[in-house]
């Protein structure tokens, strides 16, 4: 008996200090658990759907960095979008969910955090607002299933899908059935637009090649030292056309980027979030990104 005690008390104790010291850290708007080292990812380049192909770089020659292309083929059999329903009567339309949530939930196959979001604080592990649940509303435009829940009143720029799967930057292509909004364009014409700045964090960005038919989608991964320290605007942007991107907008960063597949009937997340200094732990945000797919033959 004395021996099973002590077994659980080197179990317990140290499982204690780690928790008070995660707390503690979190309290102060710091976590040590982000200092831990961790190996990077193999780099990758596979089919994830039918129409959906995913590419993982990782880079190491001046700093680390880990980013995650996925490229949708918005001609392909089974392909539809989603962005996340509001309620248009209500002052804030949008109840906050994590991105894995979104997926389980609408049973998409890919999402992606989307538009940026008010009210919005985060001030240590237990205040910060919202939670899941909490009503909030997007920043910029927002559409879903044909449904206009958040008016541009800010003049953000906008990526308008029809049914069919038509989409345009700016102005609509057609009947607007989805809609989602970012804070700046990053490439026009297939440049990287010029004087973009800011500094290396955690990114989100969608674009689409020349025709229009594909979208491609890009999270890089930061504030996580020594496995991947994010990316500036102008990094992300060149990223985007390196894998085709005309034009692309950049969507809500920092602990909301976060890139959700679903694999084996539940989400799976792609890239590695960094929400209250803690990786891997998801944020409660706005609205999303889905799309619909079919498993590869």
């Amino acid at each position: 008996m004395k021996q099973k005690r002590s077994c659980l008390l080197l179990v317990f104790i140290p499982l204690c200090i780690l928790m008070t010291f995660t707390i503690l850290g979190g309290l102060v708007g710091f976590n040590w658990l982000m200092f831990i080292p961790r190996s990077q990812p193999k780099p990758a380049n596979q089919a994830l759907f039918q129409g959906i192909t995913y590419v993982r770089e990782v880079r190491n020659s001046s700093r680390p960095m880990v980013a995650h292309v996925v490229t949708v083929n918005l001609r392909a059999p089974g392909i539809s979008l989603l962005v996340t329903p509001g309620d248009p009567k209500a002052e804030r339309p949008l109840k906050a969910r994590t991105t894995s949530k979104f997926l389980d939930q609408f049973g998409v196959q890919i999402a992606i955090n989307g538009d940026g979001f008010t009210p919005w604080y985060s001030n240590n592990i237990l205040d910060y607002y919202p939670r899941s649940g909490d009503a909030v509303e997007p920043i910029g435009f927002a559409a879903s299933d044909g449904k206009v829940y958040s008016d541009n009143l800010h003049e953000q720029p906008v990526l308008y899908f029809t049914r069919n799967n038509q989409a345009r930057f700016g102005t609509p292509p057609g009947k607007i059935i989805n809609a989602i909004s970012g804070n700046l364009m990053l490439v026009q014409d297939g440049k990287v637009l010029p004087s973009l700045e800011g500094t290396r964090e955690p990114r989100t960005a969608i674009g689409l090649d020349k025709r229009g038919r594909s979208l491609i989608i890009v999270v890089v991964d930061g504030r996580q030292p020594g496995y991947s320290e994010g990316a500036t605007l102008e990094e992300l942007a060149s990223i985007l056309v390196a894998h085709g991107a005309h034009t692309a907008m950049n969507l809500d960063g920092g602990g909301s980027s976060t890139l959700v597949i679903e694999q084996g009937g539940k989400a799976t997340l792609l890239n590695s979030p960094i929400n209250h200094g803690i990786p891997g732990w998801e944020r409660p945000v706005g609205n999303h990104l889905g799309v619909f797919a079919e498993q590869s033959k």
